[in-house]
């Protein structure tokens, strides 16, 4: 049920030696990526008019060098978002739960499930569209909160329900 849908491999780092966990890594959905893409779309498309009204009617120079730069970015992002999303992906093991991401500057952080003090699962109008979800772990530290986007709702809810059984199971005191 966590990998119905999702990339058929996670990328490891180039370096070698590291993560060698034992566990499985789990991905996302890649409906993330057509669900950013068309955000990313209509963002671009908002910025045009934006840029067409204040640079033609107006009379507004700055705003074709604002704009052209915001849409600049926008091309960026959406060409390496396909990479960035397959970088994501998550292990369930015994004791807790390994999160990794980016492409460049990578991150890894490993979330005991007895630290966990609240699982929460969003999704907004898009993501509901695409039927996927954000999973978001919060901890008492402020730095290892988890945010794993992309997943399809159905596995987000498993995962949210397996991890508050697990996380119950291994309470810690505060």
């Amino acid at each position: 049920m966590l990998d119905e849908g999702t990339y058929t491999a996670i990328r490891e780092p180039r370096a070698e030696g590291r993560l060698t966990l034992d566990g499985r890594w789990h991905q996302i959905s890649p409906k993330y990526v057509v669900s950013q893409t068309v955000q990313n779309g209509i963002f671009a498309a908002l910025v045009l008019v934006a840029m067409i009204v204040l640079g033609a009617t107006l009379d507004q120079p700055w705003a074709w060098w604002a704009g052209a730069a915001l849409i600049v970015v926008t091309i960026i992002t959406q060409v390496i978002l396909p990479r960035q999303a397959r970088a994501l992906g998550y292990m369930l093991r015994e004791d807790d739960i390994v999160f990794r991401k980016g492409i460049l500057w990578q991150r890894i952080v490993a979330v005991p499930y007895g630290r966990m003090q609240l699982v929460d699962i969003t999704h907004g109008p898009m993501d509901r569209a695409f039927g996927i979800a954000k999973l978001k772990m919060v901890t008492a530290a402020a730095t290892t909160g988890v945010e794993i986007p992309g997943l399809s709702q159905a596995s987000a809810e498993v995962l949210r329900d397996a991890l508050i059984q697990v996380a119950e199971t291994r309470r810690t005191g505060l």
